[in-house]
């Protein structure tokens, strides 16, 4: 066996837990949640072979087509995600002003109702799998709760030590796991054969279309069985394509149908293990050690939506579209493996809140959906306009690839929307909370730079003016950051007005966060000469690489002309304190603007951003008025 198909294979494991361990969970509650009673469908055979049936169509659509077939060949550079797609689609419509607004709009609507998903998923998934522990006795019942809040206490707390030890079991794990279900479910299946008629397309029509109003709300329940396939899209960088689609077609899709189809098979024969069919498929024996089992699965999938969060913070920070936030490492060999303190115990707040409040799975399952088919939605909205006017297609071969999906998405989203009172507020509210915060930011910082854009000196002329009578020269080099690569920085102009000296050498930095993944170390420095050894420098990041400013100024001192001592180099910030201008307009309402100066107080450190060492670094501070 040669190194790439090795290597393939052990993609391909590892994509079982990190990809497909909230997918590979919903068995736990999707089928019973279908079958609720309280949806208004009578109970009966028919009504079970057409769950099963919705149920498999619902993945061969949602999954198998649009996500694997579809939505991974919108890769920007290799990378997936929401936020990764929002900025392929925004580079698609840069020259098309009305497309871009939507496209944005559309893509801060997705991420935040993706953190509605990170919430959640956690929530249902623990408490689905520790119910296991009531089926074979009532004795549990009380526990269920403080159990699934222990289990979720130790997952945060393990974040800050990063998961790369405990990464490499979750592919075992998770095999075993599928290897379970699908045992399971065939267990069931030789029992009762006729089960296999769900496949035919007919039931799941009938099921969905045959019952007037009670139809459209049961498309609600169907959609849990495919809650997290958005994560097919979202941790294609760390895999690729052909390893997931190798996993979901290989492992995980014929685990799932099989498991389906054995619950369906159990409930024909007996309607009475509605209330959990999944544990019931196996035989007493198996119960607990079954619980275990699905208890460390559910721990897979929400550590994957855990490090999906903090990905796609970091991306929407380094987008701009969240405030700094402290960004922790915790591997010195995996990019991905990070940390984000405030996202963490902010998530962890809430899913205790969510676990105490809805008490069980059945009642967090109406919250669920929402989330799920509102991020599905903007995913497919955002993909057409990559065909469109990223890759060239013709309007209708691109409104034809993803104008279906279009409609399969919004009915399902119209479902969710008729539980918001059961629970489906939550993620609303919660998308809504962060939608805002991330409109305020990217206005309030569009209003900071016009305001201080007004008072700016073009950096040449000033240079000009100042080296006809330069002050004091004294040794070393002084790197002043900027956001403009022709004004003068703020920072310069109290460092004269303070200590009326300039370094001997002056470094003007710009640093650009691009609409693509990655950049190549040796391509990100850009340097214009401007004489009297002062250079205009801009730096260039990825939105998935570390600004490592320091590192990269060092690293590239022989494109710049100059070595870059780091012991002989002071940095320069200016540091915004936002303040309230009655006159002034910011385009937001006064409640947006106080929210504003809030984040801003608040944001992370420009230099642990920037990584750039605290004993040379000198913050001179300014006031801009909104």
């Amino acid at each position: 066996m040669d190194a790439q198909t090795h290597n393939r294979r052990t993609l391909t494991l590892a994509a079982l837990g990190v990809v497909y361990g909230d997918i590979g969970t919903s068995p736990l509650y999707a089928l019973r949640e279908t079958l609720n009673p309280a949806h208004g469908i009578p109970p009966g055979p028919e009504s079970v072979l057409g769950a099963a049936s919705a149920i498999f169509w619902a993945l061969v659509l949602v999954v198998s087509l649009k996500y694997v077939l579809l939505v991974l060949r919108a890769d920007n550079h290799g990378e997936g995600g929401i936020m990764a797609l929002l900025a392929l689609a925004k580079q698609a419509v840069a020259q098309r002003p009305r497309a871009l607004r939507v496209v944005a709009l559309a893509g801060m609507a997705g991420g935040a109702l993706f953190y509605g998903d990170a919430v959640l998923t956690p929530a249902i998934s623990v408490l689905s799998a520790v119910e296991g522990l009531s089926v074979g006795t009532h004795v549990f019942e009380p526990y269920v709760v403080p159990i699934a809040l222990g289990v979720l206490t130790g997952l945060f707390l393990m974040q800050r030590r990063g998961t790369a030890s405990v990464g490499a079991w979750f592919g075992p794990v998770a095999l075993i796991w599928f290897a379970a279900l699908a045992v399971g479910g065939v267990y069931q299946i030789v029992q009762h054969p006729q089960v296999m008629a769900a496949l035919h397309p007919a039931h799941a029509w009938y099921f969905l279309t045959e019952h007037g109003f009670a139809s459209f709300v049961v498309l609600g329940a169907v959609l849990l069985a495919f809650t997290g396939a958005e994560a097919l899209y979202a941790d294609m960088g760390h895999f690729g394509r052909t390893p997931i689609r190798l996993a979901w077609y290989g492992v995980v899709f014929p685990a799932l149908v099989l498991n389906y189809l054995g619950q369906g098979a159990l409930l024909s024969r007996d309607p009475g293990a509605v209330d959990n069919p999944f544990f019931l498929l196996f035989p007493g024996w198996a119960l607990y050690p079954m619980v275990l089992l699905a208890t460390a699965a559910t721990i897979i999938a929400s550590q994957a939506t855990l490090t999906g969060a903090f990905s796609l913070t970091r991306q929407a920070i380094q987008l701009g579209f969240l405030p700094r936030m402290q960004v922790i490492q915790t591997s010195s060999r995996a990019y991905g493996q990070i940390y984000i303190p405030v996202v963490n115990w902010m998530l962890f707040v809430l899913i205790v809140a969510v676990v105490i409040g809805f008490g069980e799975s059945a009642d967090l399952a109406a919250a669920y959906g929402l989330a799920v088919t509102g991020t599905m939605l903007v995913t497919t909205l955002l993909t057409f306009f990559v065909i469109h006017y990223g890759w060239g297609y013709g309007f209708g071969l691109s409104l034809a690839a993803t104008g279906a999906f279009v409609l399969i998405d919004a009915a399902f989203l119209s479902s969710s929307l008729l539980k918001i009172v059961q629970g489906g507020w939550f993620p609303l509210m919660l998308g809504t909370a962060v939608f805002v915060v991330m409109l305020t930011w990217v206005q309030g910082r569009r209003a900071v730079l016009a305001r201080v854009g007004t008072s700016d000196m073009p950096l040449m002329d000033f240079l000009d003016t100042l080296m006809a009578h330069p002050p004091t020269r004294v040794p070393g080099t002084a790197v002043f950051l900027n956001a403009s690569a022709r004004t003068v920085p703020h920072a310069l102009l109290h460092n004269l007005n303070h200590n009326r000296v300039l370094h001997e050498r002056l470094i003007f930095l710009t640093v650009r966060i691009r609409t693509e993944p990655w950049v190549p170390f040796e391509s990100r420095m850009q340097v214009e000469p401007l004489g009297h050894d002062a250079y205009a420098v801009t730096l260039t990041f990825g939105f998935k690489n570390r600004p490592d400013v320091p590192a990269t100024l060092e690293g590239l001192g022989a494109q710049l002309g100059v070595a870059i001592e780091p012991m002989e180099t002071s940095y320069f910030l200016s540091r915004e304190t936002i303040i309230s201008d009655a006159v002034s307009d910011s385009g937001m309402a006064r409640w947006r603007e106080h929210l504003f100066r809030w984040l801003s107080r608040n944001a992370g450190s420009a230099v642990e951003y920037f990584n750039l060492p605290a004993n040379r670094v000198i913050e001179l501070g300014s006031r801009v008025a909104i």
